[in-house]
């Protein structure tokens, strides 16, 4: 898949077939991996409402995304106001 690949759900080819049709609401888990070494079940547990977690990931380094499991791309976080949002910058 190419970065052409993810387009806009009204751009994207879809079949007349009904059981595609279903299959576009299949719900699916996006997750993006953020790595955090040495992070243990005490650090878990003391984490409360607005904690910081330090990752040490380097900002210009992109994130693995996955779909139920399965790496699909990497992206990059980019904040907008409040909110944090991910940029893919590649799909495999």
């Amino acid at each position: 898949m190419t970065r052409a690949a993810l387009q806009p759900e009204h751009e994207m080819p879809v079949a007349d077939n009904e059981v595609w049709q279903e299959a576009l609401a299949l719900l699916c888990q996006l997750q993006v991996v953020l790595p955090i070494p040495k992070f243990t079940v005490r650090d878990l547990l003391r984490l409360d409402r607005e904690s910081v977690v330090d990752s040490r990931w380097q900002q210009t380094s992109d994130l693995p995304v996955r779909v139920n499991n399965k790496l699909i791309g990497w992206a990059e976080f980019e904040v907008s106001g409040e909110k944090v949002a991910i940029r893919f910058t590649e799909l495999v």
